[in-house]
């Protein structure tokens, strides 16, 4: 029981502030303050570990895009360099480290400057000449620290890097 001074004294605070409040849902208040401050500390923290499980998965992302540019850089130096894919890869797969599990496959192809297809023979593109090309298609899954119900269990990040050999 509450002491009946007590709560006249704030009956009489509430009249004086000019305020038609009744004293017991005023003073029956007690802890709600702890429970919002509970609730706010919750969300926060979820908001918290949200943004940085997205922030890791764009990171990523952005190592998958920059192996394959990587793999692309090292095979465009030259037509020696293009033709060697087993290098290319590595040079793609090496450049992402933090990722686990990256995978590069590399291509080397042809096409003449008329737009017509070339098999990169010295015979093709009698009208025109051959432009040589490189191209790195990366790949890896990556799975969340933290899974949420409703979000996919792993996600699978892809780049493509494409450029022309020096000549």
């Amino acid at each position: 029981m509450k002491n009946t001074s007590e709560t006249n004294g704030r009956q009489d605070t509430v009249r004086r502030l000019g305020l038609r409040v009744r004293c017991s849902a005023m003073c029956d208040e007690s802890g709600s303050a702890l429970v919002e401050v509970a609730i706010g500390v919750s969300i926060c923290f979820a908001m918290i570990i949200g943004a940085a499980e997205f922030g890791r998965l764009c990171y990523a992302g952005i190592e998958v895009s920059d192996a394959a540019r990587a793999g692309v850089q090292y095979g465009a130096q030259s037509r020696t360099n293009a033709a060697d894919i087993a290098n290319v890869t590595a040079a793609a797969t090496q450049d992402a480290p933090d990722v686990k599990g990256i995978a590069a496959t590399a291509s080397y192809f042809c096409v003449c400057s008329d737009g017509t297809s070339s098999t990169c023979a010295v015979t093709d593109c009698s009208a025109s000449r051959i432009i040589e090309y490189v191209q790195v298609n990366t790949s890896a899954t990556v799975d969340p620290q933290i899974y949420v119900p409703g979000l996919p269990k792993s996600y699978k990040l892809t780049g493509k890097a494409v450029m022309r050999v020096e000549q």
